[in-house]
């Protein structure tokens, strides 16, 4: 079996080649990994000392966030080594600060794994979530060296539970320790044999928990506002958008509306704008207006969302009408605001949590929408209930980090 996923990764990298050249996203994927070994060569010593944490996509490192930086506080002489599966996430954090060295990780052949281990030398290795590349694993297992799970989640479906899934369940033989988010893991994983199995919770907790002790200021977002009530539309695809659209238009004029879509494209931007019949100003084109003239701000730039939770009354987070399903809860509710989201949130335990603690609502038509945002805009208790339920959720699930920090060291 272990020669055919070797097959498989083998074939998969000649084919992604082809793919490349009609796919600017697969073409990042393999253009970003021809100079890797290059890169690791000039950046890190034979001498240096090393601990090496390995992401899917952006998702993942901002969940491993925390572990990264606790680690480089404790091991301030040691390197931090960052890798990425997926464009979407190196492309995103490649300059970030907290790594010494950031790239793409080669496909998990024997040659490439041997290589990248022998060029990185980590003294720990961690993965965030999941991704079990059996060829790392098993370099990092022969070089005896300590090897972590964070945030870890195991369902059913994996191959570690099928009857064909031996040569996967022996690779977990790697782990010093699995950091699960939450007991059903740790059953599933213990069943197969492992008793290295610690329930630390979710690392992401910790990350939007540390969100409340930045600034979050925006001057610009603070005169828009003009101390009314501030409904914020968060990562919102088009189906999201249309139920908006509708409700705003007929929203009192007291209420103001922030939204901030998942695409950003000129075209997509200007048919949301479109839709809307109140005042309505972008991001891009705000100069010196004076934006508390307006209804309607949408954030037609990135990197903005987090900070404008924290001036809302209301979040209403996109994704919820289509696959996978929806965006961040947690930064909204990291602040306190109510959330409604849309039907299709089954695949993720924080909404499911929440929604069945009432500080999250589901809608899946306007009536809906409308029913609770006007509930919400109206009845000062009933959003007053929801807030704090959304604030003590998060402040009830963070300490992953420290659970697993105490472990490690």
């Amino acid at each position: 079996m272990l020669f055919l996923y070797n097959l498989v990764i083998s074939i998969a990298g000649f084919f992604l080649k082809i793919v490349a050249l009609f796919s600017p996203k697969i073409k990042l994927f393999t253009n970003g990994r021809k100079n890797v070994f290059t890169i690791l060569e000039e950046k890190i010593k034979p001498t240096d000392k090393t601990i090496w944490f390995h992401s899917a996509s952006l998702g993942e490192y901002e969940q491993g966030l925390p572990v990264i930086e606790k680690i480089k506080e404790k091991y301030p002489e040691h390197k931090i080594i960052v890798t990425f599966f997926s464009p979407s996430g190196y492309e995103v954090r490649k300059n970030n600060t907290v790594a010494d060295v950031t790239v793409y990780l080669p496909l998990d052949t024997k040659s490439n794994a041997k290589k990248f281990l022998k060029l990185v030398h980590p003294e720990l290795a961690f993965f965030i979530k999941y991704e079990f590349w059996l060829n790392y694993l098993k370099e990092l297992e022969t070089s005896k060296t300590p090897t972590y799970l964070i945030s870890g989640i195991f369902r059913d479906n994996q191959m570690f539970f099928k009857w064909y899934g031996g040569f996967y369940r022996k690779a977990l033989k790697a782990f010093t320790y699995f950091f699960v988010q939450n007991e059903s893991s740790k059953d599933k994983i213990e069943a197969i044999g492992f008793d290295n199995v610690v329930v630390s919770g979710d690392t992401r907790f910790d990350r939007v928990n540390a969100i409340l002790e930045r600034d979050n200021s925006l001057d610009f977002i603070e005169k828009f506002k003009n101390n009314k009530p501030v409904i914020i539309i968060g990562s919102s695809w088009p189906k999201d958008e249309a139920l908006i659209a509708e409700y705003i238009n007929q929203a009192p004029e007291d209420v103001k509306f922030i939204i901030a879509p998942h695409n950003i494209k000129a075209d997509q931007i200007l048919n949301l704008k479109s839709q809307i019949t109140k005042s309505t100003v972008l991001f891009s084109e705000k100069g010196t207006l004076d934006l508390s003239n307006y209804n309607v701000f949408i954030i037609d730039t990135v990197g903005l969302l987090t900070k404008i939770y924290s001036y809302g009354t209301i979040a209403y987070v996109g994704g919820g009408f289509g696959n996978p399903g929806i965006h961040n809860i947690l930064e909204p509710a990291t602040f306190g605001i109510p959330i409604i989201i849309g039907p299709n949130y089954s695949n993720f335990a924080e909404a499911i949590q929440l929604v069945a603690l009432q500080g999250c609502i589901v809608i899946s038509n306007f009536n809906e929408l409308k029913e609770n945002l006007d509930l919400l805009l109206t009845d000062e208790n009933f959003l007053t209930e929801k807030s704090k339920i959304c604030y003590a959720y998060i402040q009830d699930n963070t300490g992953a980090t420290n659970t697993i920090m105490n472990v490690v060291l």
